[in-house]
């Protein structure tokens, strides 16, 4: 699993990749243009960013435009309060926010949530599919299933959709991390084939399309 690194601080760059390194493969960026040519280059299970790089506050607000875009979630880490962060992100918000200074726990706990929500997203896609009548046609071609225990806050929910279905995913909780089992989806404009892993940020239904039908598997992120 790989995480994105944004820190214009040397220093503590080599020193927060280094503590990572222990969780995920880190890459290590120092400015705005880096990290959104990685973003284009590679796919991260988190992207880890200050808010301001070289002093800029825009920086961290145009890498979390361009992570989520990409469907893939980002963490702000700012010296901010958190009401601060949220009013310089908008109208976009972080998938998770963490105030310098903090204690390395509290990052490795962090980034350790997000490398779970992958983790926990691969093992319920070697499960069977709920059986038949657990399915629950939600729209046109489109049919949702809660995998058990149905009654745990936040379990995962299995998706089928058929060839040429869309759907208007209203996004849980914080956030969603979706495993692709079968098939292929488009979001964003960009169509992915099974396997693929994306993550849905909150903010509302997000359109997602099925070109060969697909399979999926969705968790919640709860922050």
């Amino acid at each position: 699993m790989k995480v994105l690194l944004v820190e214009d601080d040397p220093n503590l760059r080599e020193g927060m990749g280094e503590l990572l390194s222990e969780l995920a493969e880190v890459r290590m960026v120092g400015q705005v243009r880096e990290a959104l040519a990685a973003l284009r280059e590679e796919r991260f299970e988190l992207v880890l960013t200050d808010l301001r790089i070289s002093g800029d506050a825009q920086g961290g607000r145009t890498i979390v435009e361009a992570a989520q875009k990409q469907q893939q979630p980002v963490a702000i880490v700012s010296a901010a309060a958190a009401e601060e962060m949220t009013k310089l992100l908008l109208p976009f918000h972080a998938d998770a926010m963490l105030s310098k200074p903090f204690q390395l726990e509290d990052i490795l706990a962090l980034v350790e949530r997000f490398l779970a929500l992958r983790t926990e997203a691969e093992r319920w896609a070697k499960a069977p599919p709920p059986a038949g009548s657990a399915w629950a046609e939600v729209a046109t071609g489109v049919q949702v299933a809660p995998a058990p225990p149905a009654q745990v806050p936040g379990s995962p929910t299995w998706v089928r959709m058929q060839a040429g279905a869309s759907h208007a995913w209203a996004i849980r909780q914080s956030g969603e991390g979706i495993l692709l089992v079968e098939g292929d989806v488009e979001v964003g404009g960009e169509r992915r084939p099974a396997p693929h892993y994306f993550f849905l940020s909150a903010g509302g239904p997000r359109e997602v399309h099925t070109g060969a039908g697909c399979l999926a598997v969705s968790l919640a992120w709860n922050r």
